[in-house]
């Protein structure tokens, strides 16, 4: 497997829609306000956060149970920015949607802006041939509320091609989230 460039990543977003809406260039400014940067870096795409969250919340007392997950556990939540409570976390998914190859896996790790402030990203691999917006995990580390950013960068997507294409791939074997479009919660 081998990382891919930024020449790449323009390529398969341009010509194959892997990347919608696409950024081409790392921006750091919008309408003169500076932003946490997104769009494609020297070996990634940093990608955005969209103004959609699920904030977690126990005034229910349930368990979390990811075989049965009770969706009371979370208060829909739409804005430019979401606080998230000290010690909690928060769903939210992506602007971008994404159409993986067969050959190409993906990693992402979270920005660190985010990082630095106690604030961890958590998104699982983009497996070959999955498509659709990424669900994205904000972990609030600090005893201190936390505020998240809609419409700018959170997380920086890598991507791998390998010099063979797998045998099955997330789509052929029918993944539970393939295609998601809003944040989605554990499927069992």
């Amino acid at each position: 497997m081998t990382l891919k460039s930024d020449k790449w990543i323009r390529r398969m977003a341009e010509e194959h829609g892997m990347i919608e809406p696409f950024e081409p260039t790392q921006i750091r400014e919008v309408e003169g306000r500076k932003v946490i940067s997104y769009g494609t870096s020297s070996y990634g795409y940093d990608i955005r956060c969209a103004p959609e969250f699920k904030v977690f919340t126990n005034i229910h007392s349930t368990v979390v149970d990811p075989k049965n997950f009770d969706e009371k556990s979370f208060v829909d939540f739409h804005g430019d920015y979401c606080i998230i409570p000290p010690n909690s976390f928060a769903l939210a998914r992506t602007v971008e949607y994404f159409r993986i190859p067969r050959n190409v896996l993906t990693i992402c790790l979270g920005k660190s802006t985010y990082a630095r402030c106690g604030i961890i990203v958590n998104v699982t691999p983009f497996e070959p041939e999955w498509e659709g917006y990424v669900t994205l995990e904000f972990s609030n580390t600090t005893p201190l509320p936390a505020k998240i950013y809609a419409w700018e960068g959170c997380a920086q997507v890598l991507f791998f091609e390998s010099d063979e294409v797998c045998e099955v791939s997330y789509k052929d074997r029918g993944g539970k989230y393939q295609g998601q479009r809003g944040v989605t919660l554990p499927r069992a």
